[in-house]
């Protein structure tokens, strides 16, 4: 078989078969891998690879995906498929394959990419191999472990709401400050643009759930999730970090996002939050969503309204939570002594 183009998921699949028995009888489940032939170029004509780069592909291609779902409601909404199909979709570029059940409506001309199911990867018993904790072990969440950092949530009200900016100025403005700090996503779909803005950004360390395997987080249990984050916090506990930037996707109405902030195990792991907003109405939403359960750890506002100086003005007419442009994030003194609940920021 001609080269195959390695997705960033597959990056720790080295050792293997590909069977081309099995496609039409195994049912695939999350994490499963498999080689497809690229058929046609729909929204996604690019794979990110196993070095993390834009990898282009064209028809005939030969690719290296794994099977997940996502829930993207900016671009894709899709799934493992239940049952064999002479075509499938490329739902993520960081090397997701699945069927698309739903997209958003700028995708709607072009479509996903489409795919023919080659075959299965298998190790040397026959068996297909699975991404997830592949070359990791999991770790159960370990709620007496004692933590030497400070954890600051960065959520959003929405997907594209700025979340990822706000995580990645954040973490530059403590690097500043002289503070050692750690970036990781826990929740998504795999692709690496969102921890290496983080890192460019100054961030000492960064990962992500992809680390371990998992193609995304998308209808995963809270158990599995929270035993991600247990192996998280223990590899970003290595590096000694004085601030740990944790990043969950999507909005605050998304499945794992609600499930998460309903889990007093995992907010009781968090010392501060910052909330990212599309605009004024959807702070006041998400104030009265995360107050009840951060109460004064929502220490911030930030995100794409913070870029309107009238929606900014909306905002601070009605709350008195400091809100934080980029310019502010950068600013190490501000974010100190904001984090130190010493002053309100309004200037």
């Amino acid at each position: 078989m001609k080269t195959i183009k390695k997705s960033n998921i597959c990056k720790n699949i080295v050792n293997y078969k590909i069977d081309q028995t099995i496609v039409k009888d195994h049912k695939p489940l999350a994490g499963d891998v498999a080689i497809f032939e690229v058929i046609s170029i729909g929204s996604l004509n690019a794979i990110q690879d196993f070095e993390g780069r834009n990898c282009y592909i064209f028809p005939g291609d030969k690719i290296m995906l794994a099977f997940g779902n996502r829930y993207a409601s900016n671009q894709f909404e899709g799934y493992v498929p239940e049952e064999f199909h002479h075509e499938y979709d490329l739902i993520g570029k960081g090397g997701v394959a699945g069927i698309v059940v739903s997209m958003f409506y700028k995708l709607e001309l072009k479509g996903p990419t489409k795919l023919k199911l080659v075959g299965y990867a298998t190790g040397n018993d026959g068996t297909v191999i699975n991404s997830t904790y592949h070359h990791r072990k999991p770790l159960k969440f370990n709620t007496k472990k004692i933590r030497n950092f400070k954890t600051i949530l960065s959520i959003g009200s929405s997907m594209d709401s700025g979340k990822t900016t706000t995580a990645a100025y954040l973490c530059r403005g403590l690097k500043t400050s002289g503070s050692k700090v750690a970036y990781i996503k826990l929740t998504g779909t795999v692709f690496n643009k969102d921890r290496m803005l983080a890192y460019d950004c100054g961030a000492d360390f960064v990962s992500d759930f992809s680390e371990f395997g998992f193609p995304s987080t998308y209808l995963c249990s809270l158990d599995t999730i929270m035993d991600l984050y247990e192996g998280l916090l223990s590899d970003v506990a290595k590096t000694e970090p004085d601030y740990v930037v944790i990043e969950i996707a999507d909005g605050l109405y998304q499945k794992e996002t609600q499930e998460l902030l309903n889990h007093p195990i995992f907010t009781e792991t968090i010392d501060h939050v910052i909330l990212s907003c599309c605009d004024s109405l959807s702070v006041n939403t998400g104030i009265q969503l995360l107050s009840p359960i951060f109460e004064e750890r929502l220490f911030a506002l930030a995100g794409l309204f913070t870029g309107s100086p009238l929606l900014v003005a909306e905002v601070e007419n009605l709350f008195s939570t400091p809100i934080l442009t980029l310019e502010k994030l950068l600013q190490p003194d501000l974010l100190v002594d904001l984090l130190s609940q010493k002053v309100n920021v309004a200037v």
